[in-house]
């Protein structure tokens, strides 16, 4: 059987490693993004780290780590020696946010961003090199927003993409007035007309203060959408990450149910976009504190999402996450209950699947962690617990069927909710063994995780 190999040790809290860069692997990743250059993939994020209050200042300058596999993550440097000089002008930021790389033609691109801290007094700069590693050449200002000025957008959070036509973008934005996109000159990087751009995504001001951010477009050309996905809600406490899909890279984007990522007014506020992703834990351990600001690698046709996310029991720490993605045949995404640790994909007997497993509902209203429940997937294809009609089966050699009983959208009474999805090998690094887990969506575009705890004997 082809199982995941265990994976190099990650050290959670453990504050002897905070004052040495090259120990943090995974450590002191936020707003990731993720790049693939040769054999090499490459994730540049945030200058952040976790430090008490006698600590010195961290260093500014864009972080970047180094894997061959997506698992063991090297330390490599900073991009620049502190922040660029018209960004600091502009905003006095002592770091930069939310680092985006692009290779166009021979020369690669970093977009990077700085900003006073809850303010619109904000700035994306952009650098150039011949290698992922540098040395990168500031090339100044893409676009800049100031406290007072008559745009509603914040000019941070970059991400550059080409589309199918192979035309270049910037989609951006953070809280106010949303997320937008507008085209880029595929000679300088730099916008082609003035303006702010076409508006993809919004939040009403008067929920968390529009609390919408870390925009990312993918587009997958087997079922020719863009997706865009965001993060909703504090980045400190109930981060949590959406998608919707548009045959337009300018939209409209649409989730699940076919509400505009732009509605403000109608549709209930929480249940705008499908939520693939927030708190969680498994078990009686730790679990992970909001989740969110990922960007996504398409690595050979396999797609992965990258994230960071917070420890629970310290929510001043937090860690790069890369996590394989699997699409419905619907053409939506989802996201692995499992960090990735090399697991290869393969077809599950239905004599592996019956046993003890632990389910995990990505309510669209639920703000806190999700704790998984436990319910057994039984040889006879019914599932343990008290509600009736529960039950599973193979649609196909691919497809699981589940009717699974659980309090719909936060309330008291248990709905019998129909959910399709896969079963893959996953590591567990809850309880460091190998282990089998499940991804689907329910008929209402509920994410829906699963992971197998035991066999039934083991109960």
């Amino acid at each position: 059987m082809n199982h995941p190999r265990k994976p190099p040790e990650q050290r959670l809290f453990d504050p002897k490693t905070f004052e040495d860069e090259t120990t943090w692997k995974t450590l002191n990743t936020h707003d990731p993004g993720i790049f693939k250059d040769g054999e090499n993939y490459y994730s540049f994020s945030t200058d952040a780290m976790y430090r008490e209050e006698e600590r010195p200042p961290f260093r500014g300058g864009v972080q970047v780590r180094r894997s061959k596999d997506l698992v063991d993550w090297e330390w490599i440097g900073h991009a620049f020696d502190g922040v660029p000089k018209q960004a600091k002008e502009w905003t006095g930021a002592d770091g930069l946010w939310a680092p985006d790389v692009i290779k166009v033609n021979d020369t690669y691109l970093l977009y990077y961003c700085a900003s006073r801290f809850g303010t619109r007094q904000s700035f994306i700069g952009a650098a150039s090199a011949r290698s992922p590693e540098g040395p990168w050449t500031d090339l100044g200002e893409i676009m800049k927003t100031a406290e007072g000025d008559d745009l509603e957008v914040n000019a941070i959070d970059p991400n550059v993409l080409f589309d199918r036509e192979g035309r270049l973008w910037m989609v951006y934005g953070s809280f106010f007035g949303g997320i937008y996109i507008l085209e880029l000159d595929r000679q300088t990087g730099k916008p082609l007309a003035g303006g702010t751009g076409t508006l993809l995504a919004r939040r009403d001001r008067n929920i968390r203060d529009g609390a919408i951010e870390g925009p990312y477009i993918v587009y997958h050309p087997q079922h020719d959408y863009y997706y865009l996905f965001v993060s909703y809600d504090s980045l400190f406490s109930n981060y949590n990450v959406r998608a919707a899909r548009s045959r337009s890279i300018t939209g409209p984007y649409t989730d699940y149910l076919d509400q505009p990522m732009t509605d403000t007014q109608h549709a209930e506020p929480s249940r705008i976009g499908v939520k693939l992703l927030g708190g969680y834990r498994f078990g009686t351990g730790a679990g992970w504190l909001a989740p969110g600001h990922n960007s996504v690698l398409e690595d050979n046709g396999v797609y992965y999402m990258v994230h960071h996310a917070r420890e629970e029991n310290n929510k001043s720490c937090f860690h790069l996450h890369v996590r394989e993605m699997s699409w419905t045949k619907e053409g939506w995404p989802l996201v692995s209950p499992e960090r990735y640790a090399g697991e290869p994909p393969r077809i599950i007997s239905p004599s592996e699947i019956a046993g003890n497993w632990e389910w995990i509902i990505h309510d669209p209203d639920t703000d806190s962690i999700v704790e998984a429940i436990p319910n057994s997937l039984l040889a006879d294809g019914s599932l343990s617990g008290p509600a009736e009609g529960q039950s599973w089966r193979n649609v196909d050699q691919e497809i699981i069927e589940l009717r699974l009983s659980y309090p719909w959208f936060g309330g008291e009474t248990c709905k019998l909710m129909s959910c399709r999805g896969s079963i893959q090998p996953a590591w567990d690094w809850e309880m460091e063994r190998t282990t089998l887990v499940y991804s689907g969506l329910t008929e209402n575009g509920i994410a829906v995780w699963g992971k197998k705890i035991s066999s039934l004997e083991a109960y």
